[in-house]
């Protein structure tokens, strides 16, 4: 079976003029096929900030009413996609930005929550995922470029994690590919100690896990992060590993099993 190599990156390495470019250069070394998947938060909470809109947050996710939505799918499926998708046609990769509402490929539901109202947050699953012109386009050796955003199929669109959006294309390929899914990050890996980069665990299996959680070695925004990872995994992701964008193209980082 071929591998796909599914790679999501932060903010921090889309939204950075110096990074970027050292990061797109590994990007477009790796073998076909693949897919990158990219997020771009402070981006529009600065442009937030800019136009006095005012940044919503409940439990460390970002609720985003409509004027939230216009700034995100302005600054994800608009500014960084399509300068993300340029600078991959300048290194001669050719590449499409694909938000989910195109060709509609990653259906939404408005996320349900009992007592918090996330406003238009879409929650998406594997079943969902129309995986036939991604597989198209991935014949052709097309590389997709998938923003943060999703549709609801009757005109709405949605604010969606982009961790959420590398997984669940991860697990709706694996039926055709063997996938390997990559988040990228600012940090070597999974650490022991935040202040020490030098700290990163070199593999993590699901018991192990749940140790260094009830440990509190893994905490806050990594927890969301590792349990995307590993529900990966479990519906039949070949590979995930969590690593540094300097070190895309090797095995510096943590790699993650069932």
């Amino acid at each position: 079976m071929q591998t796909l190599n599914i790679v999501k990156i932060g903010g921090s390495i889309a939204n950075n003029e110096d990074r970027l470019p050292t990061f797109l250069d590994n990007f477009v070394a790796m073998d076909h096929p693949k897919i990158l998947v990219h997020g771009g938060g402070s981006s529009a909470s600065d442009l937030c900030k800019k136009l006095g809109i005012p940044i919503q947050m409940k439990d460390g996710r970002r609720i985003t009413d409509k004027p939230a939505l216009d700034v995100a799918v302005m600054v994800y499926a608009g500014l960084l996609n399509k300068k993300i998708v340029a600078k991959l046609q300048g290194r001669s990769t050719n590449a499409i930005g694909l938000s989910g509402a195109d060709l509609n490929i990653i259906p939404a539901k408005k996320r349900n929550h009992p007592t918090i109202d996330f406003g238009f947050v879409g929650d998406i699953t594997a079943e969902d995922v129309n995986t036939y012109f991604i597989k198209r386009l991935l014949d052709e050796q097309v590389v997709p470029v998938f923003p943060a955003i999703t549709h609801d199929t009757q005109g709405q669109l949605f604010n969606t994690n982009a961790d959420t959006i590398a997984s669940v294309l991860a697990i709706a390929l694996s039926d055709r590919y063997q996938s390997t899914l990559t988040y990228c990050f600012e940090k070597q890996g999974v650490l022991r100690d935040i202040n020490d980069e030098e700290s990163w665990i070199e593999e993590i299996d699901h018991d192990k896990y749940i140790q260094l959680k009830d440990e509190g070695i893994i905490h806050e925004g990594m927890i969301p992060k590792l349990d995307t990872a590993f529900e990966a995994l479990q519906q039949g992701v070949h590979q995930v590993n969590i690593k540094h964008a300097d070190n895309l193209l090797n095995l510096r980082g943590t790699k993650l099993t069932p």
